[in-house]
Order: C-alpha cells, then sequence, then structure tokens
C-alpha cells in the first residue's frame, strides 16, 4: 500500500447497528477507487450491552443467558442479512467460534460469580471482533486485520495507554504489502508485555482510525457517524443549532474536550502532527458536504466563535485560604497530588490575589481528589493557614471556540453580558492566553438556558448593530432623523 494514497474510514456503531446501515457502509467502501482502511466499532449499544451482561454474570443472575441469546441473534441474524452467498460459510464459522468463546467466559464468569478487569477487558473486546468480521465477510477482495496483533498499550495507573513507538513498527510492517481494502475492528488492543487484550477506552474506534492514519500518512482520515459533521451546538440542547462547513483542529480539540460528542478528543492529536485533515461524515446521508477539519482557517470571518459546547458532569474543587498568598509551590503540590491519584483537571480558575484555586473534575473522580488534595494540604488546614477543601456538585462547564475570538475585542463581555442579562450566575470562569476558548461553570439546571442564550445572541442575532452619521441636517436628513426617532 502506498502511504499518501490511502485513506482511512471509521464507521461507528449507528454506521454498523443495522443491516440496512451496514449495506450502506458497503456502498461507500465499494465506491472508493483508492485504497481504503475500515474502521468498524461494534454494533451500536453492543459494548454497553456487553458490559451490563458480564456484571449481570459476575452476580450470579442467569437471567445474563437471555440478553446473550439475544446479542448472539442480532449478530446472526445481522450477518445473514448483509454477507453473500459466496462468503457466508467463512463468515458464519468466524462469527459462530467467536460467539461460542464469548458464551464461555460469560459461563465461567457466571459460575465463579466474579470478574476481574483483564476478564472485561476481554468480553467487550467481542463487539469490535464480530463487528469487523460481519463486515469483511460484506465486502469482496477485503482483508480482515486483528487490532489487537499491531496496537499495543502499556498500563498507566489504572489505564491502558498507546505505546506508539512498538505500534508504529507493528502497523508499518503489516501494512506494507495490504490489499485495497482492509478491514479492522477499532477500540480494541493488547498489551506489550503480556499480550493480554486491552482497550483504548470508550471512543476508542475514532482513535483507532487516526492511529492507523498517521502511521501510514494516509491522505485523510474520514469519520462515519450518525450525523452531518460538527454542529454549533447540541442539537439535543440547542435545537438551532447548524453544521459548520470547516474548523481548525484546535477549534475541533476544544469542542471534542468540553462535550461535543462527534469525536474522540484523542483522535485528532496524531493526524494533527501529520497534517492529515478530518472529515466528518453522515453515513445516512453520504451526500452532506459534513465538515472538514484542518490546519487552514475558516474563510468565513463573520462569526468570532466557531461552535459552543458543554460538560454536565462537573465537580468544582476550591482550594482557598490567606496562606496561599505568595507562597511558591501550592499549584504544584495541587496539581502533583491530583496526578498521582490519576485525577483528570479540565478546567483551572485562579484568582490574581492566589488566595483561590478552583479545578473542574469530573463527579466520578471528586471524592477521590477532596481525600488527596486534603492529605497533602492537611498541616495548613490545621494551622488555619487553608480552609478545608470545599467541593460543589451538579455543575456544568460551557465553553465558546473559536480561533477567530484572538485579538478579537468584545467577546468576553458580550458573553458574560448576555449571561447576566438572562440572570444566569457564574462561579467559575477561565480563558487561556491562545484566546480560543473561554470557558466558565454554572449551575446544572442552568445549562440549557446558557447554552441557547449564547448560540442566539452569538448566532442567530436578529439584529445587527449599524452605525449612522449624519452630517449637514438640511430637509432630507431633518426626515431621515424623525423616521428613525420614530
Amino acid at each position: 500500500m502506498l502511504s499518501g494514497f490511502m485513506k482511512v474510514l471509521k464507521f461507528g456503531g449507528t454506521s454498523v447497528g443495522s443491516s440496512a446501515a451496514m449495506l450502506k457502509v458497503k456502498q461507500i467502501v465499494e465506491s472508493r477507487s483508492e485504497s481504503v482502511t475500515v474502521v468498524a466499532s461494534a454494533l451500536g449499544g453492543v459494548t454497553d450491552k456487553l458490559l451490563a451482561i458480564a456484571k449481570q454474570a459476575s452476580t450470579g443472575n442467569a437471567a445474563y443467558k437471555e440478553e446473550l441469546n439475544a446479542l448472539i441473534e442480532r449478530h446472526m441474524t445481522q450477518m445473514r442479512e448483509v454477507v453473500g452467498a459466496g462468503r457466508m460459510a467463512a463468515t458464519e464459522s468466524s462469527v459462530c467460534g467467536m460467539l461460542e468463546e464469548l458464551s464461555n467466559i460469560l459461563k465461567g464468569v457466571f459460575l465463579i460469580k466474579d470478574i476481574s478487569a483483564k476478564t472485561n477487558d476481554v468480553i467487550v473486546s467481542y463487539g469490535e471482533r464480530l463487528s469487523a468480521a460481519i463486515v469483511h465477510g460484506m465486502i469482496a477482495g477485503a482483508e480482515l486485520f486483528d487490532a489487537r496483533q499491531i496496537i499495543k498499550t502499556r498500563k498507566y495507573f489504572s489505564r491502558h495507554i498507546l505505546d506508539w513507538e512498538l505500534t508504529g513498527k507493528l502497523v508499518s510492517e503489516r501494512f506494507a504489502n495490504a490489499p485495497k481494502v482492509v478491514i479492522i475492528g477499532g477500540f480494541i488492543a493488547s498489551d506489550r508485555d503480556d499480550g493480554d487484550t486491552t482497550n483504548l477506552g470508550r471512543g476508542g474506534s475514532d482513535h483507532t482510525a487516526s492511529i492507523l492514519a498517521a502511521i501510514n500518512n494516509a491522505e485523510s482520515l474520514e469519520i462515519w457517524t450518525d450525523v452531518s459533521g460538527f454542529m454549533t451546538a447540541d442539537p439535543k440542547v440547542v435545537p438551532s443549532a447548524y453544521v459548520i462547513d470547516r474548523m481548525t483542529y484546535v477549534e475541533a480539540m476544544e469542542l471534542s474536550n468540553f462535550g461535543a460528542k462527534v469525536i474522540y478528543p484523542p483522535t485528532i492529536f496524531p493526524v494533527y502532527h501529520k497534517n492529515i485533515p478530518i472529515l466528518i461524515k453522515n453515513t445516512f446521508e453520504p451526500e452532506k458536504p459534513g465538515t472538514l477539519i484542518s490546519g487552514e482557517p475558516s474563510s468565513d470571518q463573520r462569526r468570532s466563535i466557531k461552535g459552543i459546547s458543554s460538560v454536565s458532569d462537573t465537580c468544582l474543587i476550591t482550594i482557598r485560604g490567606l496562606g496561599m498568598v505568595g507562597v511558591i509551590g501550592v499549584n504544584y503540590r495541587i496539581f502533583k497530588a491530583l496526578a498521582k491519584a490519576g485525577v483528570s483537571v479540565f478546567l483551572v480558575s485562579q484568582a490574581a490575589s492566589e488566595n483561590t484555586t478552583s479545578i473542574g473534575v469530573r463527579n466520578n473522580d471528586a471524592q477521590l481528589a477532596e481525600k488527596v488534595l486534603s492529605e497533602e494540604f492537611s498541616a495548613e488546614i490545621a494551622m488555619g493557614e487553608i480552609n478545608k477543601i470545599f467541593v460543589e456538585r451538579d455543575l456544568a462547564t460551557v465553553a465558546i471556540v473559536g480561533e477567530d475570538m484572538k485579538h478579537t475585542p468584545g467577546i468576553a463581555g458580550k458573553l458574560f453580558g448576555t449571561l447576566g442579562r438572562n440572570g444566569i450566575n457564574v462561579i467559575a470562569c477561565a480563558q487561556g492566553a491562545s484566546e480560543t476558548n473561554i470557558s466558565f461553570v454554572v449551575s446544572l439546571d442552568s445549562q440549557q438556558k446558557a447554552m441557547n442564550v449564547i448560540h442566539d445572541s452569538f448566532f442567530l442575532s436578529e439584529y445587527q448593530v449599524l452605525n449612522i452619521y449624519v452630517a449637514g441636517v438640511g430637509l432630507v436628513g431633518e426626515k431621515l432623523l424623525e423616521q428613525i426617532r420614530i
């Protein structure tokens, strides 16, 4: 396969979630003249279903068998509806073999009434493995690659992270003489040391596709999903949101990090460094142009911001005390303690007086974050130099994003003026020096209102300000002023 003449096409769960959807995938792939690597997600909802079945089995609940049988029937039915007669025998043998393996593993979990993280990773891997096998059987001339043989991870705290060096070597070797169409399951990987089945985390199929595109110097990365691209806001929250035709890597990263679920955030990093464009396309409306993500800024200068995103899963942790003022190393201790505990921080807000630092974390990390920070500053808390760590839950983080915000006066004023006029209280805010993102925290029940009023203000303003100067007021000017006054 020649680098640069290959495209990577990733199809999400909804794109392979039904027989009709899968046949659209077949049409899209077989219409391509260039070499393509197809990265397939598990059938829509299957990953969650596998996790639920595994949990059921681990509690000794025999009802897991009914759920498993329904899952088996779904895959068998979809396979029979999309795979041609000439390839059915081989595909059925592969799919049935995997389903039997899965059944045996779950039976073992049920019998011992226990499940380890390692076993859970193996069980959840069958979603992508089964999906990729069916897609492979559906497309003539395609070759199926096992992601576990080439995507390698290493342990980092409780997570598995990509081993770039080993993965790069293995991918390059495997794709050296690849055929025109390669099918591979996304999300799944294996440990570099013991070969155990692992994964790249939820949303990892996007990441798999990006890794393959970057290593193989692909011409482009296409993410096929059930929406027609990035939108100015979540349409479920803001009904008037519309598709963004093009955006930069930075804008896409910022929106993804703050809740836009069109693309998994780590996806952008590998292709960004190779300047490989990303195209977001709708499997069910392939004729629509979608959203192009690249290093080139949009030529449309009418809007200073590109989109609005939000994270409802927000907890704000505040470290406050006069003993922090002027003391070197306080923030170092905060972030060192959190990093050692594996707690990710997505927002930081600090008063210039240095007596207050607030950090935004996920609700699931809040208890651990509070514990490690209380331990780190136990001496200062005991002496009264720092107050007890304050934790505020049930919050939402909203962000406005756009590279055209740089050096544009009045953006923050317009933003907070809009929120103030609509009675929305801002609990904390943060803006980086790059001026591509202004983030703020509000109560969870204010999230939807905040998103809508900001979208209306920045994207759908009914009136535009027009300054008129009238010099030398005669008869015409007098009449004009009278009309304006009325």
